[in-house]
């Protein structure tokens, strides 16, 4: 029984392409961490978003949701710069993060 771990929980990632979509997923919650510890930064992603603190949660369940968090702070040199120095990451890990979760259309 080779994979016997995948077979008791089917929707846990098996592959390295869904454990770097993880991380991503993982970096963006940080994100949210850090701009919701900011009012000025918070308020300003909310009402970029349309959000409002009530459905927050509920948004984030949303296919896409991450993706914008990630634009968001990538969006803002300054507030890019704040979160890579506080959070000991290099800013292109956003950009990474962001493409991972939402990589470009192939061209055809």
């Amino acid at each position: 029984m080779q994979n016997g771990g995948n077979r008791s929980n089917p929707g846990k990632a098996a592959g390295p392409r869904e454990a770097a979509k993880e991380s991503a997923e993982a970096l963006a919650i940080e994100v949210l961490g850090y701009i919701a510890a900011d009012p000025a930064a918070l308020e300003r992603f909310m009402s970029l978003s349309g959000l409002e603190i009530g459905n927050l949660r509920a948004a984030a369940a949303e296919p896409g949701f991450f993706v914008g968090v990630l634009d968001f702070l990538a969006s803002n040199e300054a507030l890019l710069l704040a979160f890579a120095a506080n959070a000991g990451r290099d800013p292109a890990a956003v950009l990474r993060a962001r493409h991972l979760l939402a990589p470009p259309e192939e061209m055809i």
